[in-house]
């Protein structure tokens, strides 16, 4: 591919400025694209489209169509012309619109991208960042609106990231460009509109450190993506009825903060794992093991989990409802754990 990131003007950014969740992916893009010239994305409808959120927006007039690359529909045919160019020393974004799309390039995800540094004795690497849009969206129904977390953080050689906010988007989505390993980076879509200040000269975030949302010291509430949020409005009701409630935002799935975790379980000797992936098989199943196998007998209630119910996600709103895991459900299981009404 040609360079044509030279004719990018670069722009001083002030260090905080006022943005949503997929401006914050764009800018950070935009960043690794001016400071890396093997830095490039690809998928469908990037270039005039910008992306369904506006991920992409400017880029393709900035850098370039062969930096900015809009492909046909064919996940499959996505995913192995990343896997090809990381090969090759460069460092593809690989844009899959929504993570239920994923399923049409698991082969190349599971049984190459995933695999080949092993396979081959470590002579290569595989640098490169595959975006899932993941959770339910505003009646986008049952093809449209799942988390598959667990399928990936599953599969030995990729690493898992779920960021919460503004901030941890432009962090860990540049962080994720630096890594040498493919990193499935999941970008919750009903986060895409949400505001916040973002510092962004500040250090890069080291993939695997989580974050305490909350401080408390009654209960501990596990969580990542768009739930970590809600776990931080259930720890504000909490409060109100006299719950100290830490919220942890692991922020990365694999590898996870576990640290973070043990330190805080072992101060409030409660925990609720809350996530929108379905609860039969989600990732809380496994935490919740190993929660269970390391503080067995030490903790003052038994640990518990939240998730969506095993079934394709609905269309109607109200029947959507029912299966989002709302701050409003984390409020009643949390009482239920304290044997408060």
């Amino acid at each position: 591919m040609n360079d044509s990131s030279n004719s990018a003007e670069k722009q001083p950014f002030a260090s905080f400025q006022s943005m949503t969740y997929a401006q914050a992916g764009c800018l950070a893009l935009d960043l690794e694209m001016q400071a890396n010239p093997l830095v490039w994305a690809l998928g469908e409808d990037l270039g005039p489209e910008g992306g369904v959120a506006g991920q992409y927006k400017g880029l393709q007039s900035k850098f370039g169509k062969e930096r900015i690359v809009d492909t046909p529909i064919s996940e499959s045919m996505i995913m192995a012309a990343a896997i090809g160019s990381s090969l090759m020393g460069m460092r593809p974004v690989a844009e899959l619109r929504y993570a239920d799309f994923a399923f049409c390039a698991a082969d190349e995800i599971i049984n190459q991208a995933a695999k080949i540094r092993y396979m081959l004795g470590g002579q290569v690497k595989v640098p490169m960042v595959i975006r899932q849009p993941i959770g339910m969206r505003w009646g986008m129904a049952a093809q449209h609106s799942q988390s598959n977390e667990n399928l990936w953080v599953n599969t030995a050689g990729l690493v898992v990231v779920a960021p919460s906010t503004p901030q941890d988007n432009f962090d860990l989505l540049r962080a994720s460009i630096q890594s040498d390993d493919p990193v499935v980076y999941m970008e919750h879509k009903e986060l895409w509109l949400e505001t916040a200040e973002v510092d962004t000269q500040k250090e890069v975030v080291p993939i695997g450190k989580g974050r305490i949302r909350c401080y408390g010291q009654d209960i501990t509430l596990v969580s990542w993506s768009k739930t970590a949020n809600d776990c931080v409005t259930a720890a504000s009701e909490l409060g109100h009825l006299g719950i100290g409630a830490e919220v942890l935002d692991l922020r990365t799935l694999w590898p996870w903060d576990k640290q973070m975790v043990w330190e805080s379980i072992l101060k409030t000797k409660r925990v609720l794992i809350a996530h929108e992936s379905t609860e039969i098989g989600g990732f809380g199943g496994e935490l919740l093991a190993e929660i269970s196998q390391t503080f067995w007998g030490r903790l003052k209630a038994a640990p518990r989990r939240l998730g969506s119910p095993r079934i394709p996600v609905p269309y109607t709103k109200p029947l959507e409802d029912l299966c989002r895991v709302s701050a409003h459900k984390i409020v009643h299981t949390v009482k239920e754990i304290m044997q408060v009404s």
